[in-house]
């Protein structure tokens, strides 16, 4: 079958629309779904070649697919990076950009405020391999220059971060980490492709879930990892190859097609987030608000100078109170209760109970995360909707 791509210059939105695409000779307007497993060979000798490289083909879907590669190559050049595997879920994503790197004996160092499945990959998963891992608060350099100072392989951290909204100074980092000879994955997943671009602050790796707001709508799972070609192909590919944490080509499809909006939709979503905030600062049952775009937030100017807008989830405290937490959710008749988020359905969940539960008391209080503390995912519903719906939930608190 034959494939042809047309490289175009073109703008981000045009990019997310029709950048990568490949037709058959059927000539399709949609891009085609490959849902097959393998691919056939005219000769044996044409599967020899496969095998060792000699030529550049389609072998096996849990090593490449075209329409994965399709939605890689968007992926691409959306963020600016030279090279993109799609995975099954955000996850496998995080996981396979350490594992590929890392060995029994070296460093890692990583921030505090993670998500609390990559603190999970962070502090247990990696250290049963050997690998020893150092966690540090974000926002203070001396902290991350001082865990660099023995040799260290690889730095991950999350910026904005989940779900305390942290922002992490991604070029003074990344340059502490180079000085010592680290790579730096960043997980970019709430700050989006659209409002962040870690490789040009210079990160190496890019993460990503692409549930969140790639999908948007709650349909699929997924995630991305992006960098180097040449890191891909020497590190990633034969990870990735042999331990199959490949996505499904109709993932890949559906992930497709909502690109096609993410650059609209994250501008809607962070339009109607910074509404939801400034609407809560003047409610005076939130103990606390935080969102980046804020001049109360701690790290306002610092989000301002590397995002080209705030983000579309919104935190607050209820006085630390778990009962006033789950009054005000529990009220709640427009916004859902669930852990997604990015999704074109407003949702809130409460992080000490559910994504940060496995994690002692201390460590909640030391990011900031009470029993009072409920996260907001802003939708794309009509904001007076939202501020309606907010007001009552918090007045029977």
């Amino acid at each position: 079958m034959t494939i042809e791509q047309t490289e175009k210059n073109w703008r981000p939105q045009t990019q997310l629309v029709r950048g990568g695409t490949k037709r058959t000779h059927f000539d399709e307007t949609d891009e085609a779904i490959f849902m097959t497993s393998g691919f056939v060979y005219e000769r044996a000798e044409d599967a020899e070649a496969a095998f060792k490289n000699e030529v550049e083909r389609f072998i096996y879907s849990r090593y490449g697919n075209p329409t994965n590669e399709m939605f890689q190559d968007r992926m691409c050049l959306l963020e600016g990076a030279e090279a993109c595997r799609a995975t099954a879920s955000g996850m496998a994503a995080v996981f396979a950009a350490l594992a590929c790197h890392v060995s029994a004996g070296d460093h890692v160092v990583g921030s505090r405020a993670l998500f609390g499945s990559c603190q999970f990959v962070l502090t247990e998963i990696l250290p049963r391999y050997g690998v020893e891992t150092t966690i540090v608060d974000g926002a203070d350099l001396d902290q991350w220059e001082k865990a660099l100072s023995k040799p260290t392989k690889a730095m991950f951290f999350e910026t904005p971060s989940n779900p305390g909204l942290e922002i992490i100074d991604v070029q003074a980092v990344c340059r502490l980490a180079h000085n010592a000879g680290a790579i730096v994955i960043v997980d970019n997943v709430f700050a989006t492709p659209v409002l962040q671009h870690p490789l040009e602050l210079g990160a190496d790796i890019v993460v990503y879930s692409t549930t969140k707001h790639i999908d948007g709508h709650g349909r699929t799972m997924g995630g991305a990892i992006l960098g180097t070609e040449e890191w891909v192909n020497e590190k990633l590919n034969p990870f990735y190859r042999h331990t199959g944490p490949s996505m499904s080509p109709f993932n890949a499809w559906v992930l497709l097609k909502a690109l096609e909006t993410l650059e609209m939709r994250v501008e809607k979503h962070c339009r109607n987030a910074s509404e939801i905030a400034s609407f809560l600062t003047e409610e005076s049952k939130p103990t606390r608000v935080l969102y980046p775009g804020l001049k109360s937030h701690p790290q306002h100017e610092l989000a301002k100078a590397q995002m080209s807008d705030f983000g579309t989830v919104v935190c607050l405290d209820l006085d630390g109170n778990k009962e006033n937490a789950f009054r005000f959710m529990n009220a709640l008749q427009l916004v859902d209760i669930s852990n997604n988020l990015g999704d074109a359905k407003s949702l809130t969940t409460h992080p000490a109970t559910t994504t940060h539960q496995r994690i002692s008391e201390e460590e909640r209080a030391q990011l900031g995360i009470t029993d009072g503390f409920v996260r907001l995912s802003i939708g794309l519903e009509d904001v007076e909707d939202l501020k309606e719906d907010i007001a009552q939930a918090l007045a029977k608190v």
